[in-house]
């Protein structure tokens, strides 16, 4: 079929993924995108999915015949259901508003190992095992298998308890890093599947794998290691198809051969140390000797699943040059040169040096260096952060990164080579969960757009594998709060849909069998099951969040009934429907972590069972709306009548007649007006109470994690953005830009990490790379620049373009590459005039609001406004001019007599 050139069907994805491999869902979610130039009005009026066991072959698995819909997003494949190892080959045909037709090109998902009789491997290691505080070399495991036919297909099943890198015949196979993920290893281990068939050759090959403690035997948190189990496990299955038909599996058993290699210790709080006079030259080839390896041992199968990968890999997206040359410093018992990357990042090292054998280079690594230019690692507590690398003395210089560890760091610190550095000593690797870049934000403000650059770089960090609170110090954990408050301003800067998929399942294996859910994901036993206010809460509120953002019901339908739990639970454990009675419990929460308030202490500060009960409504509000999404209506007016009780209960005992708030807090205040839990008629009295705080601070805040998102929204929604921007543009502390004013690259935990008066905090709990306070990019998106959700349309199906210019901003653009294609919205204003330029991507609507009098002369491309293509429905109010956008790219100008 000839496709049109008016319109392109690109992005097929399967279960958010490109192409993927091992999916065990028999009815996987399909998605794709228009691109259509800058036609307006573009349109899909119909589609045609048709699905294959070959790439060219008939429809012989699902055809779904011509639909007449505009769903582009998360259709669910209705054929017949894959058998292991089976591929579906799927393109979409789609036609626009014009009838004519388009077709993609193909693409495919490929069904993993479904059963546990599939697998034929065993689970094998080394007989070497560490203790709670003592590593062993990271072994090597190997074997060698003859290929005497032709092959068609390979594939390469793979997983390990720890971590693993695979090799075949000399190469290493992936770029996928830290495999295979963190997962509550007592209830279920991910899987990777690799296409491998180039990687193998007639006559013998030679397969193998380096593994490393990780998170399942490493130190985990604050705890010893060996969490859950004392030494790594290697699970591997290759299944070659030959092009005779037959087939031949090859899989880790007692055959294997291992030994230590020079990996002699790897630790993600620790570090990793290599003695490079230990490498074992070709071990991963089909000539080399192996006399001398020992046995492997095998142990029986874990009794847990071995599942799919759900989200992207780990991997190293960027690298990063010192900014300067290194400095010498006279530090005992040797000197040390310190780089500076000019960047917090989170990751690795490139090594590259001269020396002779036997040489140590000690690197450190940390965020900050004290008055004395020196290396900070106070805050580190006991996580060593240290690399060792020995030499083998190769004149020719030797080249070092490691494997099994990452630090969070901007500063290194090389000691033990007293000669000036090679001039590429150090590059900086960056790793983090592969979530690629969709939003970007910018405007005339210079400490903005690098606020906006910490916030992302604060969210690269943070979100390798699982949402970390921080990379550096001994905790690294997948803490709910930090999550929940960022979700918003997470699926803005990235696409993290799959990531949060596969994290809300650690967050489900999380949940105890009473409904509560945990403080941290994958739980870690130490930290409360139940997790508290607005922590616990991220069960509810994070599959919302991805609901709004990317329009997939499956990530409702999936947690439904652990959400409904979780309510249950608050019913239950709630005294009079308020959350964390003093009277039921001691313990209720974290408070508003870090507030300036007293929060959290044990007196003052803003009640804890006022943030529970006012997160209690909040997510069972959600809940309600869940139900109705998913058809549950009876469930749904259920939960609508116990959100309306649990109001009732907190103006009840929170809020006085006179529009006074129970902690008199900042925080208080915001609670009671972001989830409408006061009465409509005493809202401008706490809106007036906040206001009042506000201003006797110094236009500051007091707030912590828990509210501080918040409050910009609030003051937008009841008239007062120019407060909001009063706080955005605050430069002294407490604020968002007064870290950058210190030449801060990412979010620090501490409103107060760092200031001039006191110099560091409590180094007990100050990381300068925590995302938390970032969450205010959720604000900038779509208030600033103006792009935000209709919720009654998720997923930017219809999306609503409202900017609201402000304090001393005379530009703003923000750009997101959104499910169904490019947003824009970049604007600029000057007395008496208004400039906007906008995207509106194909397939989807806009409701868009100029921020001009009514008596302003508004023009698209130089047409009066009511007579452009596209525009329709133009409404002039006293402060505003609204109408309707179809699909396209436009110029707005507005001019009027200031």
């Amino acid at each position: 079929m000839k496709s049109s050139p008016l319109t392109r069907v690109v992005g097929l994805r399967c279960n958010h993924l490109d192409n993927p491999l091992g999916v065990h869902d028999a009815a996987p979610r399909l998605s794709w995108r228009l691109e259509t130039g800058a036609r307006r009005g573009a349109r899909q009026t119909a589609y045609r999915i048709t699905v294959s066991t070959t790439r060219t072959g008939e429809a012989d698995l699902w055809d779904s015949g011509r639909v007449a819909s505009d769903l582009t997003l998360n259709i669910a494949y209705a054929g017949r259901a894959l058998a292991s190892r089976e591929r579906a080959w799927w393109r979409v045909t789609v036609w626009d508003e014009a009838n004519r037709a388009s077709e993609s090109k193909p693409a495919f998902w490929e069904a993993g190992l479904l059963t546990a009789a599939d697998w034929s491997a065993q689970w094998i290691g080394s007989a070497a095992v560490g203790g709670p505080e003592t590593s062993v070399p990271s072994p090597h495991v190997r074997t060698v298998f003859n290929v005497s036919k032709k092959v068609s297909a390979a594939r390469l099943y793979v997983t390990a308890l720890g971590l693993y890198e695979f090799h075949l015949n000399g190469q290493r196979i992936g770029e996928d890093v830290f495999t295979p993920g963190w997962t509550d290893y007592n209830k279920r281990v991910q899987y990777q599947v690799y296409d491998v068939t180039p990687a193998l050759r007639s006559g013998v090959n030679a397969a193998g794998a380096i593994l490393g403690d990780g998170w399942y035997c490493g130190h985990i948190g604050w705890k010893t290691r060996q969490y859950y189990g004392d030494r790594p496990r290697l699970l591997a299955q290759l299944e070659i198809a030959y092009a005779d038909g037959s087939r031949e599996t090859i899989v880790s058993n007692a055959a294997w051969r291992t030994a230590p290699g020079p990996i002699t210790e790897s630790d993600f709080m620790h570090g990793e140390s290599y003695d490079a006079r230990r490498e074992i030259t070709g071990w991963d080839t089909a000539d080399y000797d192996e006399r001398g390896w020992l046995p492997v041992e095998t142990f029986a199968a874990p009794a847990i699943e071995l599942a799919p990968v759900l989200g992207p890999a780990v991997r190293a997206t960027q690298e990063l040059k010192p900014i300067a040359a290194p400095k010498l410093m006279q530090t005992w018992p040797s000197p040390s040169w310190i780089f500076d990357l000019g960047q917090n990042m989170v990751g690795r090292v490139r090594l590259h040096v001269k020396g002779t054998a036997g040489q140590m280079i000690k690197l450190r690594f940390a965020e900050m260096l004290t008055a004395e230019g020196l290396l900070y690692t106070d805050n580190l507590r006991t996580a060593r952060q240290t690399d060792f690398y020995i030499c083998r003395g190769d004149p020719a210089g030797e080249t070092w990164e490691s494997r099994f560890t990452f630090h969070g760091f901007r500063f290194v610190e090389m000691s033990g080579h007293e000669a000036e550095p090679l001039a590429d000593a150090i590059t900086g690797v960056v790793l983090h969960s592969d979530t690629p870049s969709t939003g970007d934000f910018t405007c005339s403000d210079a400490l903005v757009n690098q606020l906006q650059r910490n916030i992302d770089w604060g969210q690269r960090g943070n979100f390798l594998e699982v949402p970390t609170d921080c990379p550096q110090r001994n905790e690294r954990l997948g803490w709910m709060g930090d999550a929940q408050v960022f979700s918003r301003t997470a699926a803005w800067n990235r696409d993290v849909e799959a990531f949060f998929h596969k994290w809300m399942r650690d967050v489900e294996d999380a949940q105890t069998a009473e409904g509560a859910f945990s403080a941290i994901s994958p739980q870690v036993e130490g930290c409360p099951p139940d997790g508290g206010p607005a922590w616990a809460d991220a069960g509810v509120v994070s599959p919302w969040t991805m609901y709004l953002y990317y329009a997939d019901t499956a990530i409702l339908a999936q947690h439904y009934e652990a959400m409904k739990r979780f309510i249950g639970y608050l019913e239950k454990t709630s005294q009079n429907l308020i959350r964390v009675h003093p009277d039921v419990t001691k313990w209720g929460g974290f408070g508003d972590w870090l507030a300036l308030d007293g929060s959290g202490k044990t007196e003052g500060g803003t009640p804890k069972d006022l943030i529970g009960t006012a997160f209690f409504a909040y997510s069972t509000d959600i809940v309600a709306r869940t139900a109705r999404v998913l058809g549950h209506k009876a469930e749904a007016e259920r939960y609508e009548r116990l959100r309306d009780r649990v109001r009732r209960a907190f103006q009840h005992r929170f809020i006085t007649g006179d529009g006074l708030v129970s902690g008199l807090t900042q925080t208080c205040y915001v609670l009671a007006l972001h989830f409408d839990l006061a009465p409509e008629e005493l809202r401008p009295k706490l809106l007036a109470e906040l206001l009042r705080d506000v201003e006797q601070r110094g236009w500051k805040l007091s707030t912590g994690f828990v509210s501080t998102s918040y409050v910009p929204h609030v003051l937008t929604r009841f008239g007062r953005s120019d407060v909001a921007y009063k706080l955005l543009h605050q430069k002294a502390w407490p604020s968002w830009l007064y870290a950058v004013t210190q030449g801060a690259t990412t979010i620090w935990e501490r409103w107060d990490g760092w200031t001039k008066e006191k110099g560091f905090q409590d180094p007990g709990m100050n990381s300068f790379n925590h995302y938390a306070y970032g969450a205010i990019g959720a604000w900038l998106y779509a208030t600033v620049a103006g792009v935000d959700i209709d919720e009654a349309h998720p997923g930017y199906k219809h999306i609503v373009l409202r900017p609201t210019p402000g304090g001393e901003l005379t530009s703003a653009t923000g750009t997101l590459d959104s499910v169904h294609g490019r947003i824009r919205s970049a604007w600029k204003t000057a007395a008496g005039k208004f400039e906007w330029e906008v995207i509106v991507p194909p397939n989807t609507t806009a409701s868009a609001r100029f921020p001009v009098p009514a008596t302003a002369r508004l023009t698209e491309g130089g047409r009066p406004l009511a007579r452009a293509t596209g525009v329709k429905h133009v409404k002039a109010s006293t402060d505003a001019v609204t109408c309707e956008l179809a699909p396209g790219h436009y110029r707005f100008a507005a001019t009027w007599k200031a």
